[in-house]
């Protein structure tokens, strides 16, 4: 486990952090083999870390049930050591962490045990409670391992976070970042915002989710307050389900966004123009059109087809691609090929199936 000084500095340099999927054979027991090649492959794209256990992982992983948790956890660790040592890299490890409090706490205990980094908080089992009780559970997670902020969106299982309750967060220490995915432009404003009245933007990093947004959230500024000598809020980077196909590409992009900055926006348009294909080609593989019923098996279709995986299998039978979604990937796929990364997949592919 890296420091927390790291574990920031590394976060606010900018990562593109894919959330991992879950590799099943056809059985729907976990590939051991193929859920390797998957952290292999995310750590040779040059990915900044990886989060494990979280909405692109299957939530039901989290059920004591599936015995699942702990070996898919092992597995992405073990593999992204691998890889720091092989590299010199330093990676950022994220652990998804579900439930009521006894049950986080004792998620966040494993995570610290297995050698992740950070927490990354879903708080979907508390849609009943109070804004000072989802606080409180915050503040005990804490106290175990450093925290990433999520912010989810509902239609996959999220609540409504307001300003009230993100500013409150913020006056947790050992919060190191914000994953923000409400996927809607106001709820993602009651962050920033938050964090700009926090004073804290120079230790805890936003994360756009927002992957129906990726690149304008990467791009823009958010200068909240004219008046301030202080410099805008940015986004940092992303931890994203879209960003667990087509890795390399978009690690390729978050340099891309790096650079636009640095030479005062030089190529923004052609950004905006990039921007909106690939909300264009996410649509497709988050199924949209069906309030993101085959988002997961969406993502799955892809890595089949790239011969990451075996099949598009989910824990739940019933999890399958919507009608017309396989004819959207194919038009997305065909559309777009400047945003895959398939001849770099099949160049190593044997490797990090080996």
């Amino acid at each position: 486990m890296l420091t927390i000084q790291l574990i920031r500095e590394t976060l606010l340099s900018g990562c593109v952090i894919p959330a991992h999927p879950l590799a099943l054979n056809e059985n729907r027991r976990l590939d051991e083999r193929r859920q390797t090649a998957l952290t292999r492959y995310y750590c040779d794209a040059g990915a900044g870390g990886v989060a494990v256990g979280v909405h692109t992982t299957q939530f039901a992983i989290h059920d004591a049930k599936t015995g699942l948790l702990e070996p898919v956890l092992r597995l992405a660790a073990d593999a992204v050591r691998a890889c720091e040592h092989k590299t010199g890299r330093t990676l950022i490890k994220v652990a998804g962490i579900c439930g009521l409090t006894d049950q986080a706490l004792r998620e966040a205990g494993l995570a610290r045990e297995l050698g992740y980094d950070a927490g990354l908080v879903s708080l979907s089992a508390l849609r009943a409670a109070s804004t000072p009780e989802i606080l409180e559970h915050c503040r005990m997670i804490a106290d175990v391992l450093p925290v990433f902020g999520f912010y989810l969106q509902p239609a996959v299982g999220g609540r409504l976070l307001d300003y009230d309750f993100w500013r409150g967060f913020l006056e947790i220490g050992n919060v190191v970042a914000i994953k923000i995915a409400p996927f809607n432009r106001y709820h993602t404003l009651d962050v920033v915002r938050a964090l700009a009245a926090s004073g804290r933007p120079g230790e805890v990093a936003l994360y756009t989710g927002n992957d129906d947004n990726i690149i304008g959230d990467l791009l823009a500024d958010f200068p909240l307050d004219p008046d301030s000598s202080s410099p805008p809020i940015r986004f940092s980077g992303g931890l994203l389900g879209q960003w667990a196909v087509w890795t390399g590409r978009a690690v390729e992009l978050l340099e891309a966004v790096s650079q636009c900055r640095d030479q005062a926006h030089g190529k923004a348009l052609e950004l905006l123009a990039l921007s909106n294909q690939l909300t264009d080609a996410n649509a497709a593989l988050f199924d949209v059109r069906h309030a993101f019923a085959g988002c997961i098996a969406g993502l799955h279709e892809i890595l089949r087809r790239q011969g990451l995986l075996e099949g598009r299998w989910c824990l739940d039978p019933h999890e399958e691609l919507s009608p017309g979604q396989m004819e959207e990937i194919d038009r997305v796929c065909k559309s777009y090929p400047h945003l895959q990364d398939d001849a770099f997949v099949q160049r190593r592919l044997d490797q990090w199936l080996s």
